[in-house]
């Protein structure tokens, strides 16, 4: 290839990266049909979106399900499901990247199970399952099992893969959720890789590779990243990630071969920063955010995926998701990016930023380790302590004016914006969605044969307990139409469940005097009520995105309330039964899964019934019409992610329960 004037040319031009778009919603029908619209529109992989019961090992009609199944992502509950899925799509040549961690073992062996029944050659299909359940303590809580049984199927799903489905990524350390929970890049780097490091720890351990083989082991883990708008530290972050990997790899598990030291990742750009005020400002965000994980060559992910622009308000429609496909194909094809070398070597500026962050990563990693490694520091909450902390100085740089964030905080005043952003903006599920998929299971149910069932579920349980390698159990669960429930029963029955430490129990701040009028307010008060203000801050249902309820938990405290915070995952009686037992003067629901109005109303309905007359105000995604239903069934006060000062709400709340004990004197 002839130079251009002014740089140097690669060899050749380089292939692109795989494009993606993280989507499913509603039922496998409806997903397939969007799939297969996205790849005709110039997508090269797949990257499935499970709902929320899916995640954490629950059939469709499970009581914790209700309100959930098909809103943030699809319902998969048996083979049946998964085939409907891929219908149409060839699995031996697709790469498709599953978002699943608690229930990996069971989503890869019904992906490995339709796979054959297509007839493909397991030895070629490609693809991820994030399988990190590490991080799913600290950020995105769809785990179910304790660390140590959680760390043993991580172990038996690559030892599997690595014989079985050699192209496979059997586990994808998934720094992007860390960041989404506050993680600076120092925490980012260093957590990832602290997880990573327990994983390789534990499938070493296990025995179930030969150590001279465990370099092809080491050289199959893979990433996923986040990328935020600080477009330098991003870009450094990333080449940090290459540098202090091969450094792991080396002289931790002695890899000599450098192709099995590379940093593979792929990537989601941010949707913490996405903002609901202005949207259409996301659109710069997500490109700059891109750029950040494609313009250096020796740090360019393998895959990225973008947000489309309205991810702040809802679900996005095909076309937002086009809109996001576009941006990746015109970067990739009409520019010259990939015909050059890395634009960033001997840069002295990223070259500094390289090294400070590598070296205090370096020191973060020297900590966890000397408290006994990642899972020691999950349990003893250090890590999730560590990001809710981050998380509340980032929120309280926002709120203060320091960190800017536009068309929020700083350059508010905007015209009419010509994009839809009311009613019909957003992809909504209907509510039949759900009844049809519990009616279906149902009828699945009623057809297979019960005693095949039975049988592979028995082997199944066999070999959790006996120690072996529980995949080829769960494909033959998989054939014979075990459904996701009853294989994530039968697990729980051995390994139990798990409930993780919030990270909101460290002593309230007295160094923020915006805070003190609150107090005051506090006080006042409390003198009223005979006792302290007390504040249940609730999770019904099971999303277990906690960053939201975590902070308000923390401002609440800091303020002086009494605050109580279990934690995800509650039924709406769990929540009734504690506001009731704990005689709470205010309840808080947080909810971002979409199933707002279904679980709100039941809270609501069973406060009534149990004769609880205390305010209820609500934080979550909700559009403007399911808002007025819920003022309707009585909720007090709203709050969606435009209203990012906290300390105003937490004002708020105390106005509230002084109307309230006015009222009721």
């Amino acid at each position: 290839m002839a130079k251009e004037e002014g740089g140097q040319p690669s060899a050749g031009r380089d292939k692109p990266w795989i494009f993606r778009t993280y989507a499913g919603h509603s039922t496998a029908q409806a997903s397939n049909e969007l799939y297969r619209t996205n790849l005709a529109r110039g997508q090269t992989g797949l990257s499935v979106a499970f709902d929320l019961p899916t995640q954490t090992g629950y059939d469709s009609d499970h009581e914790l399900a209700r309100g959930e199944v098909g809103k943030v992502g699809v319902p998969i509950s048996h083979i049946g499901d998964m085939r409907q899925l891929f219908e149409g799509i060839p699995l031996e040549k697709m790469n498709t990247s599953m978002t699943i961690n608690a229930t990996a073992a069971w989503l890869l062996a019904l992906y490995i199970a339709v796979a054959d029944e297509q007839g493909a050659d397991r030895a070629k299909l490609q693809g991820t399952v994030q399988n990190d359940i590490i991080k799913e303590y600290l950020s995105r809580g769809t785990y179910v099992f304790p660390p140590a049984p959680s760390m043993r199927l991580i172990t038996d799903i690559v030892s599997y893969t690595y014989r079985e489905v050699p192209k496979w990524n059997p586990t994808n350390v998934c720094s992007y959720h860390l960041q989404e929970a506050g993680a600076t890049p120092v925490q980012e780097l260093a957590f990832a890789l602290a997880n990573a490091i327990a994983v390789l720890d534990h499938v070493r351990a296990s025995g179930q590779v030969p150590e001279a083989e465990f370099p092809e082991v080491v050289g199959r883990i893979s990433f996923f990243v986040n990328a935020g708008v600080r477009f330098i530290t991003e870009i450094a972050k990333m080449r940090a990630f290459v540098d202090l990997w091969d450094e792991i790899c080396r002289t931790r598990y002695g890899v000599e071969d450098a192709k099995l030291r590379r940093f593979r990742y792929g990537v989601q750009v941010n949707s913490l920063g996405l903002t609901e005020q202005q949207p259409e400002n996301n659109v710069y965000r997500i490109l700059i955010e891109m750029l950040a994980v494609t313009l250096s060559k020796k740090a360019r992910a393998r895959a990225v995926q973008l947000p489309a622009w309205n991810e702040a308000l809802g679900l996005p429609r095909p076309w937002d998701q086009q809109w996001s496909l576009r941006a990746q194909q015109i970067l990739a094809f009409e520019t010259d990016l990939l015909q050059y070398e890395d634009i960033f070597d001997g840069s002295q500026v990223m070259d500094a930023k390289v090294e400070a962050l590598k070296a205090e990563a370096r020191e973060e990693l020297r900590r966890i380790e000397e408290m006994g490694g990642a899972i020691v520091a999950i349990e003893s909450a250090y890590m999730k302590e560590q990001l809710v902390s981050s998380n509340s100085a980032r929120l309280a740089a926002i709120e203060a004016g320091e960190q800017v964030v536009v068309g929020v905080n700083r350059y508010v005043e905007t015209a009419p914006s010509p994009l839809a952003t009311g009613e019909g903006s957003i992809l909504t599920v209907p509510a039949e969605v759900e009844a049809g998929q519990i009616a279906r299971l149902k009828a699945w149910r009623a057809a297979r044969d019960a005693g095949a069932v039975e049988a592979a579920l028995a082997e199944l349980r066999h070999a959790a307990k006996e120690g072996r390698n529980i995949m080829e159990p769960s494909i033959a669960c998989a054939r014979a139409g075990v459904t996701t429930g009853e294989w994530g029963t039968a697990l729980r029955a051995i390994f139990g469940e798990y409930r993780a430490p919030t990270g909101v129990s460290r002593a309230a701040r007295n160094d923020a005097p915006e805070l003190d009028r609150v107090r005051e307010m506090v006080d006042a008060v409390s003198v009223k009520l005979g006792r302290r203000l007390k504040f249940l801050v609730g999770k019904p249902g099971l999303d277990g995105h906690s960053n939201g309820a975590e902070q308000i938990a923390v401002r609440a405290r800091d303020c002086g309330m009494d605050v109580v915070y279990d934690g995800i995952r509650l039924t709406p009686a769990e929540i009734v039964d504690a506001a009731r037992e704990g005689r709470v003067h205010v309840l808080g629901l947080s909810i971002l899964s979409g199933s707002h109005v279904q679980l709100v109303t039941e809270v609501m309905t069973r406060l009534k019934n149990e004769g609880i007359d205390v305010p209820v105000v609500v934080g979550g995604i909700i559009p403007h019409e399911d808002a007025e239903r819920l003022r309707a069934a009585g909720v007090a006060a709203i709050y969606t992610p435009k209203d990012f000062q906290i300390t105003d709400i937490m004002a708020d709340i105390v106005r509230l329960v002084d109307w309230n004990t006015d009222a009721a004197a």
